[in-house]
Order: structure tokens, then C-alpha cells, then sequence
């Protein structure tokens, strides 16, 4: 009875822990036995979708990976792509949606803190800092406070550890309404011979802990990262990390000064599972065992036991495997930077993990299970149905012509989010070539003391994903392929952020799948492998899961910083030439949506632009050409809006007018509004130039207005004073959060 009742106890808190009863009895197989509390605490993070992958790692393996760059793909800390003279560009983009919806502060600021982490635990030095933000209705009642914590929380931690943050996006949606998202991006530079990783390389080796103390918060926050909200997510907040960004940059330091003595022999940050991924993962890899003595762990609070310490998710920690005799070293530099630290355990060569707690051995446990022989689920899915294409004859022109480009201009995707960006730090470390304040289409950051710079962004759109996931997908990497080219850089490759709803849904797990085979055939289409990433799943409240967001983040290289180029440099008397065929690709778009509204034939009823990467790579490459011949004042990729969104933005970043040319191949408002791919809006002095070199590269091109004036016009469809424009464009921001505090 005794022994019944409690099995029934541990799957009762096996379920609580968030595993599936054929997970508990997949453990009680592997194990041949049951396990304790700790051993089971162990077994749910690191079998948590957030730590394992189990739904998406058959799919994540189509994506390629690899190019004559890459130093270092997916499966570490980040992704390590060469960019000359010796050196390496680290960077990667992760979630911290959960946390954030319940304690947007907190949750966003050690969303910054944990990418960080996971860049210069590889020996980079962060340079730079990316956000890419949804937000729910703004009608919604916690969407302002939402966006107030996460803005606060992204600059109060960003601003005082001293790394720019120079890009990123912000959306609202209704469909984010019960999951905001909040993916965050770190970029930085290492020696390319002085990489860091994380696999112990040998048994015998002294395991350190090192940086802030242990304490109960993040407790199972990797589990909570995996599982959906209900009306009871408002009390996971004690599951919400809480970030020191003071430490944080002792911590960097501290990590990089170590990792120079030639001390290190392996290295990990405890990030989602804390002191449990970061140990099982490093003696995993390396093919060895660990043995954590945890008294010895530093503790801030008394009488922890050896399971809150084994999952607390305590912010600022690292843990490392020194070479033989070499804790004198590192001691000396824990106390020069005020950090806390201990040797806590050794490797062994036993393949296992064993823990010791107050005299007892409190785990052993096979490391085979927790990490290469975790549940991998093949899920059923559906494919979405097919949508037809929007015959642009079908869409009304605008009844107004002014109130329709105003409207959108200032809709809350496309208005100015200057009130945002404003409270981050964009010029720390004095790198800072381009930003979201310098009107370009990427983030850029000059490799100090060189001449080359790299070039960063985030894209996606998920109005695109969620009418086809799989053209979605394509047009995410394609648009950062074309951010990357609008300031002159060549891309170099990718992170990913594959944010959905629950797996277990077929028509969720249908998004993904495709969204990824999309995603892979645009990689490998462009030369853009993917190199690192981050899957965050069951974003769903009460059944009802966010629209599919697979963000993705890239990363370019600019030869000569001095030409880098923006959309703000437009000089009266220049052209615009429109690079890539318009057929006026109306499904989907912001105009069918803000400027039509509840007129329009059914807005979440038509197929998104499609996307020709041939065609892509034909203008990116052209374009890119044109920019280092020096034939370009300005250029804009075009995204949301079309030709209007791009013209604006140009006009209202460059102080000067813009008057577009009507056009008679298609529709006057699908010309104007239409969302086709593949198409960059050129600012020139030499516009006969510039077309000569299109026919020459098999690239349509064509004349799209003059750039002069205090107006944004097009022929006698509407002419609106750029005074006017800009009130509309700056405007919405200020007053909806100023409403926050009304």
C-alpha cells in the first residue's frame, strides 16, 4: 500500500511538473525504477519543450546549417560565423514571452540578460542588442502597462550593462493579447582561435560555479516556458527571474578575463534550468559524468534544498570546468570583479549526473536520458487550406486618397515608435553607425578600431505566416536578406526565434512545419544558413494560441563602414527608381487591413505576396553593387504599406518631399499599396545610371517619383504637407501611452 500509494504521488507531481503520463512511464523504463523528487525535478526541465526541442527537433534539422563561414551552427550556446582578420561574429536570438506576460519588467530585462549570456559564454564581447516585440490590441486592457514593463525592463538592463540596443520591431495584434512576445538578440565579436564551448572535455576536472547567489527565484520556469496560460497565469509570478544588470557586467568581465589565462576547459551560463541544463548539457556533450557536491553551491537564501537549487533559474550565474590547477587563477579574478564563487563538483567517467546534498545522495541519474535520448515527437499536422490570390480589380480604391495614407501612416504597426526606442541606449561603446533613430533598414556596429562594420536585423510578419505559413516563412528571411542589402551589407547568416502556439494542435504544429520548409528553402536559396535559434511554444491562453511569428534574426558584413548607407540621405532633385516587378499584391496587407478595415473583401481571406528568391537574389545583389559604386544617396526595402510605406519613411527621415509617379500597369492603389517582394526603393542623382545597370543584371526597374518639395504626393491622387505627415506618423505613440498614465 505504502509503496503504491506513493507511486501515485510522484506521477501525480510528475504531471504537475508538466509531463505527460507516458512520459512519467518512458522514465520509469529508462530508470528501471522510480525516481526521487529531485531526480523528477530534473527530468521535467530538461524534457520541457524549452530544453528539449521534442516537437520541433525533426524539423529543425531540415534548415541548413553550414556555409563557408560558419565556424559554429546550431547546438551551442550561439552561432560563430567568420568575418576576417581573425576574428568572429557571435550572436543569437531567444524568448522570454511567458515571463513577460506576467512580470513584463522582469521578465524582459533577464530576456536581455540571458542572450547576453549566451553570447560571451563563447568568448564574444557583446557589441549590440536587438528586440523584436508583440504586443496585444491596444485597445486591450493591459496592453499599455505591458508596454511600458517590457520598454523599462529592456532599457533598465541594456542601458546599465553598457551594450547598445540599435534595432529591432514592434507589432500589435489582438492575437497577442493573452502572449505578448518579447524575442530578444545579442550580437558580439570574438577571436576566431579563441571560441569557447561548452563539452567537458575530459573526467577529472574541477566543475566552478561562479557570479550572483542562488535563490528560489525562476524555480521551474523552463516548465512554465512550456506550457500554455490559463486564468491562473497571473500567480506563476514567484516563477519569474529577477536580473541584476550591475552583476551581469561584472560578470562579463570577470568570464572574459578568466577565459584569457587559458584556464578554461569548458564553459556554460545557467540559463533556462539553471545549475540542471547547465551541468547536464556540459557533461553531456563532452561524453562524460558530473558529481555536484551542493553545499557548496552559493546560496542567498537558508535552508534551500537540493531541488529548489537544481531549478532555480537565479540570473547572473556561470558554471565552468577549469584545467587541472588552475583555481588559484580564477579565484583571484572572482574576487578582483566581487563575484561569488566555488568549486562545486568534478567530472567524472561515469556518464552520470550525482548530486549530493547534507550528507545524502539526493540524484544519480543517467545522463543518456536527460539529453540525446530525450522524447523526439514526430506530431501529426494538417497544412493550413490554400487561400486564393486578391485580384487587386476586387479592392476598392480609397474614397479618400489623403485619409487613406494618413491612416496608415499612423496605424500602430506602421506609426513612428520613437517613444520606444528613445529610452534605450543606441551609442554606448561609441560603435554605433546606424540605429533605429538613423532611419535604416538594419542595426549597424563598427568592429572597433577596423574599417568593417556588421549590419543586424529581425523581421517577420505574421499576417503573411498565419495566411500561409510556409510563403511566411520564406518572406522572413527574405526580408532580413533585404534589410541586410538596404544598408549595404552582405548577409552572412541567421538565428531564429520559432514562436507558435501548442505543438499537440495538428493545425498549430502545421504552421510550424511548413513555416520551417519555408524558412529552409529561402536559406538555401540566399547562402543564409542557420547557425543558432530558439523554439518557444504553447504561446496560447485559454486555448487560443498568438498568430505563428517565426522572427528571424540575421547578421551581414559592411567591408568599409564608410559605405554603409540608410533612407534618410535624400537630397532634393534625386530620383526614385523602384527596383522588382509590381503586380499589386493586395492579400494581406496593411492597406487591406487599416485602410479598408471592415470594407474590405475579407482581409484574412487571401493568399500573402509570394516570394521569388531568385528574384531576390537578383536585386539584393544588384543593389548592393549600386550602393558601393557610390550611385546612391538612399535606399528603403519594401515591406509594410508598399511604395507608400517606403516613400513616406523616406521623406519624413530625409526632411524632403516626395512626389510618386502614377503608373498604368496595374490598379493606382495596388501600385501604391501593393506588398510585393523582392523590391527596394532607390534614392539617385543618376537615375540613367542606375536603370542602364538593372537591364545589364536582368532586373526590372523603373522610375518612381522625384524627391523635392515640403510635400508627400502622388500626381492627383493626394498631396499632404510633410508637417501634417509627421504629426500622423509620431503622433500615435505618445498618446497611447500617455493614456497609460491618464
Amino acid at each position: 500500500m505504502l509503496a503504491a500509494a506513493a507511486s501515485k504521488s510522484m506521477a501525480d507531481l510528475a504531471r504537475e511538473y508538466g509531463l505527460k503520463a507516458e512520459e512519467y512511464a518512458l522514465i520509469l523504463t529508462r530508470l528501471g525504477r522510480e525516481p526521487n523528487a529531485v531526480e523528477l525535478g530534473v527530468f521535467s526541465v530538461m524534457w520541457s519543450e524549452h530544453c528539449s526541442y521534442k516537437s520541433s527537433r525533426l524539423h529543425l534539422k531540415t534548415l541548413p546549417t553550414t556555409g563557408p563561414r560558419v565556424i559554429c551552427g546550431p547546438g551551442e550556446n550561439a552561432g560563430v560565423v567568420d568575418i576576417g582578420d581573425g576574428q568572429a561574429c557571435i550572436f543569437k536570438m531567444e524568448s522570454h514571452n511567458h515571463p513577460s506576460f506576467i512580470e513584463p519588467y522582469q521578465g524582459a530585462s533577464t530576456g536581455v540578460g540571458g542572450i547576453m549570456r549566451d553570447v560571451f559564454t563563447m568568448g564574444a564581447r557583446p557589441v549590440a542588442l536587438l528586440n523584436a516585440l508583440r504586443f496585444g490590441s491596444p485597445e486591450h486592457p493591459k496592453t499599455r502597462r505591458l508596454v511600458a514593463g517590457v520598454v523599462a525592463g529592456i532599457g533598465g538592463y541594456g542601458n546599465c550593462v553598457g551594450v547598445p540596443t540599435v534595432g529591432g520591431e514592434t507589432n500589435f495584434d489582438p492575437g497577442y493579447d493573452g502572449n505578448i512576445l518579447v524575442n530578444a538578440m545579442c550580437v558580439g565579436v570574438a577571436d576566431a582561435d579563441k571560441i569557447f564551448y561548452s563539452a567537458a572535455p575530459s573526467a577529472g576536472l574541477p566543475v566552478v560555479y561562479f557570479g550572483s547567489k542562488t535563490g528560489r527565484d525562476g524555480i521551474h520556469g523552463a516548465t512554465m516556458a512550456s506550457a500554455e496560460f490559463d486564468e491562473d497565469s497571473e500567480d506563476k509570478r514567484p516563477t519569474v527571474q529577477v536580473g541584476d544588470p550591475f552583476a551581469e557586467k561584472l560578470l562579463i568581465e570577470a568570464t572574459l578575463e578568466l577565459m584569457a589565462t587559458g584556464a578554461v576547459a569548458a564553459i556554460q551560463d545557467m540559463g533556462a534550468a539553471g545549475l540542471t541544463s547547465s551541468s547536464v548539457e556540459m557533461a553531456g556533450k563532452g561524453g562524460v559524468g558530473i558529481e555536484l557536491n551542493l553545499d557548496a553551491v552559493p546560496q542567498r537564501e537558508t535552508g534551500m534544498s537540493a531541488y529548489e537549487m537544481m531549478l532555480s533559474e537565479s540570473q547572473e550565474r556561470m558554471l565552468a570546468i577549469l584545467k587541472p590547477g588552475r583555481e588559484p587563477e580564477a579565484y583571484a579574478i572572482f574576487e578582483k570583479w566581487g563575484l561569488d564563487a566555488a568549486v562545486i563538483g568534478a567530472t567524472t567517467d561515469t556518464g552520470r549526473i550525482v548530486l549530493r546534498h547534507a550528507g545524502q545522495t539526493v540524484c544519480d541519474l543517467p545522463l543518456g536520458p536527460l539529453s540525446d535520448d530525450a522524447p523526439l515527437y514526430d506530431r501529426p499536422w494538417v497544412e493550413s487550406p490554400k487561400r486564393p490570390r486578391l485580384d487587386p480589380a476586387d479592392v476598392a480604391p480609397p474614397a479618400d486618397w489623403r485619409e487613406a495614407v494618413m491612416k496608415l501612416m499612423s496605424c500602430p504597426d506602421m506609426a513612428s515608435k520613437r517613444w520606444l526606442w528613445e529610452q534605450y541606449d543606441r551609442h554606448v561603446m561609441a560603435d554605433t553607425l546606424a540605429d533605429s533613430a538613423t532611419a535604416a533598414d538594419a542595426g549597424v556596429v563598427r568592429v572597433h578600431g577596423l574599417r568593417k562594420a556588421l549590419a543586424m536585423t529581425s523581421d517577420v510578419t505574421p499576417r503573411y505566416v498565419r495566411a500561409d505559413a510556409y510563403e511566411g516563412g520564406k518572406q522572413a528571411v527574405a526580408e532580413a536578406w533585404r534589410n541586410l542589402t538596404a544598408v549595404g551589407a552582405d548577409p552572412i547568416a541567421v538565428t531564429d526565434n520559432l514562436n507558435f502556439g501548442n505543438p499537440e494542435r495538428p493545425e498549430i504544429m502545421g504552421q510550424i512545419v511548413r513555416a520551417i520548409a519555408g524558412m529552409g528553402e529561402a536559406c538555401r536559396a540566399l547562402d543564409f544558413p542557420v547557425v543558432s535559434g530558439n523554439v518557444s511554444l504553447y504561446n496560447e491562453t485559454n486555448g487560443a494560441a498568438i498568430p505563428p511569428t517565426p522572427t528571424v534574426g540575421a547578421v551581414g558584413l559592411i567591408p568599409d563602414y564608410a559605405q554603409a548607407i540608410g533612407y534618410a540621405k535624400m537630397r532634393a532633385g534625386d530620383t526614385l527608381v523602384l527596383i522588382g516587378e509590381t503586380h499589386g499584391e493586395l492579400g494581406a496587407s496593411l492597406y487591406l487591413r487599416e485602410g479598408l478595415g471592415a470594407d474590405g473583401p475579407g482581409r484574412d481571406a487571401w493568399a500573402p505576396p509570394p516570394v521569388d528568391l531568385a528574384a531576390e537574389k537578383r536585386h539584393g545583389d544588384l543593389v548592393r553593387t549600386l550602393i558601393r559604386e557610390g550611385r546612391l544617396h538612399a535606399v528603403h526595402d519594401l515591406s509594410d504599406g508598399g511604395l507608400v510605406g517606403a516613400a513616406a519613411e523616406m521623406a519624413l527621415a530625409s526632411g524632403v518631399g516626395v512626389e510618386l509617379r502614377a503608373t498604368s500597369l496595374v490598379h493606382a492603389h495596388a501600385y501604391l499599396f501593393g506588398e510585393d517582394q523582392g523590391r527596394y526603393l532607390l534614392a539617385t542623382p543618376d537615375p540613367r545610371g542606375v536603370l542602364e545597370r538593372a537591364r545589364e543584371a536582368g532586373v526590372r526597374a523603373s522610375e518612381a517619383g522625384h524627391v523635392g518639395g515640403e510635400a508627400f504626393a502622388s500626381a492627383s491622387l493626394f498631396v499632404i504637407a510633410l508637417a501634417d505627415l509627421r504629426q500622423a506618423h509620431e503622433g500615435w505613440m505618445p498618446a497611447f501611452m500617455d493614456a497609460a498614465a491618464a
